[in-house]
């Protein structure tokens, strides 16, 4: 089962009205190795109430590696806390790199957290939005 983008917003848009979405490749379209996910949004009107209950939903999960709900920024991401720890924050130009390097060289790790990732869609779709 791939992770279809659209699977991921309509998960997303039940908690609220996106204004921006990314979501990076499941397999590198160049040399076809797959790529650890992470995924990025902003809501139009970003609620704490939603965070909460996105965050609950990502630490409740039996996940094979760790996941955070970053909000540090403008956007909200649902990383693996391995990439936050390794890059120093989203905020750092090492991010990408990091990406890039476990990409590369950790298939092992990139295999689970897809596996973790797609769980997590499918939780969220099940989710109920919290009632303001």
């Amino acid at each position: 089962m791939s992770i279809r983008s659209e699977n991921a917003v309509k998960a997303l848009r039940r908690f609220g009205e996106l204004e921006w979405f990314k979501l990076p490749l499941e397999i590198n379209p160049r040399y076809g190795y797959p790529q650890v996910p992470y995924m990025g949004w902003r809501y139009t009107a970003p609620k704490e109430m939603t965070a909460q209950c996105i965050e609950a939903v990502v630490k409740a999960l039996p996940t094979q590696v760790e996941w955070t709900l970053d909000r540090s920024r403008r956007n909200w991401v649902i990383v693996p806390t391995r990439i936050l720890r390794e890059a120093g924050g989203l905020a750092d130009p090492a991010f990408r790199d990091t990406v890039d390097a476990i990409n590369k060289n950790d298939q092992d790790f990139c295999l689970l957290a897809l596996e973790d990732f797609k769980m997590i869609i499918h939780k969220l779709q099940e989710t109920p939005a919290p009632q303001d």
